[in-house]
């Protein structure tokens, strides 16, 4: 039989890459649960399908055949459900509590931003992508994880290599290879960090994972540091920077921020509601099942569109625009479920309470530079690519 033809028929992964936003926006209105042969899965894009999908983890599988993320990290957390899943976040999750994010990361979150604006504060330019954004992200990371021997520029090479692997859905051969290089970087790293860990405990996701009540094989430790190195270190940078862009570009909620710093925690959920950082992620339907008006068969693959739910009409008033004061704010950006994101608290304090803050503390009169546009890219992960400012020195 003929497939009559749907709403992502004509979606292309350019279009996606170029600004996704317009055909999110046709398909919740055309089509919310579409296939979309350009990725070969289902998309759902309305914010109530995908929140009644992630309350029934036993229809909706993370646990993908063919997972990308599998190819490239090997089986983590985020690709298993019920029991196996809970074992593994157990084991990992002390490290990222509220109240160690609070009384130990936190201060050396603001060691690290003050840090790097030394390095660059009487210049009265820079990219604060390339300059403050990847390398902020990356030594905090690298101190959560428990790494001490590796460089900040390896960690983000390898944190982009592997999340262009899990998005690798045009199936583009230097993407993978780069990916496998990556891996075999970051699989060094944990050996060396496990020797040093295993006989010296101290607070660090490595470290918490090796000496949990149910250890974590080293396979283990390793699949999800792989994990861990792209959405740990990509959340936080493109959050920041898109974030700080924003608030560039609104210098009256910039400002309303500064006068209030209250207002900074409202900023950071705000722009991961415009701009989710993890655009979409996977899923599989265990049977048959209905959503949001399309019957899906048993093991359909699915893309969560966090991006698409974050515009949804139905739940945001403008939702295009960056808005602060918005009265709604239940952005479902950290995913749902037992698999809500493990590093949610140490995001916004990197973000809200120490990089924001401190930029427009540290860096007088901070303004885009006017001579410079900015870049963006990408629908699985998007954000900014760069992000040239001046300020007075």
């Amino acid at each position: 039989m003929t497939r009559a033809i749907g709403a992502g028929d004509d979606i292309t992964l350019t279009e996606l890459w170029a600004d996704p936003y317009p055909a999110y926006a046709k398909l919740r209105q055309d089509e919310p649960v579409a296939w979309v042969p350009a990725v070969n899965r289902y998309l759902v894009t309305k914010h109530r399908d995908i929140v009644a999908l992630e309350r029934r983890p036993e229809i909706f599988s993370a646990d993908e055949t063919g997972s990308l993320m599998k190819r490239v990290m090997g089986h983590t957390m985020l690709r298993k459900d019920g029991p196996a899943h809970d074992r593994e976040r157990t084991g990992a999750e002390a490290p990222m509590r509220p109240r160690p994010v609070r009384d130990h990361w936190t201060p050396l979150f603001q060691k690290t931003a003050d840090d790097l604006i030394d390095g660059f504060a009487e210049r009265g330019e820079a990219d604060l992508f390339r300059d403050f954004a990847g390398p902020f992200a990356a030594l905090n990371l690298a101190m959560m994880l428990g790494f001490d021997d590796v460089a900040a520029a390896d960690l983000q090479e390898w944190s982009q290599a592997l999340m262009d692997g899990t998005g690798n859905y045009g199936d583009v051969e230097a993407v993978w290879r780069r990916a496998e290089a990556a891996g075999a970087g970051v699989d060094q790293a944990v050996l060396r960090a496990v020797e040093r860990l295993g006989a010296q405990p101290r607070p660090s996701l490595i470290s918490a994972m090796l000496h949990a009540g149910d250890p974590l094989s080293v396979d283990e430790i390793r699949a999800n540091v792989k994990m861990f190195i792209g959405g740990g270190l990509n959340e936080p940078r493109d959050s920041l920077a898109t974030g700080l862009y924003a608030l560039l570009c609104h210098p009256d909620q910039a400002q309303a921020c500064i006068d209030d710093p209250a207002l900074w925690r409202r900023a950071f959920e705000e722009t991961i509601r415009w701009v989710a950082p993890i655009g979409m992620y996977p899923r599989q339907t265990t049977q048959e099942v209905e959503l949001g008006g399309t019957v899906l068969p048993a093991r359909a693959k699915l893309g969560i569109v966090l991006a698409s739910a974050g515009r949804d009409e139905d739940v945001f008033d403008h939702p295009d625009d960056f808005d602060l004061r918005r009265k709604a704010t239940h952005h479902i950006s950290f995913g749902g479920g037992p698999h809500y994101c493990l590093g949610s608290f140490a995001a916004r304090a990197e973000v809200s309470q120490v990089a924001w803050p401190t930029l427009f503390r540290r860096l007088r009169n901070l303004r885009l530079d006017p001579d410079n546009p900015v870049r963006w890219g990408g629908w699985v992960f998007r954000g900014v690519l760069n992000l040239p400012v001046r300020w007075d020195p």
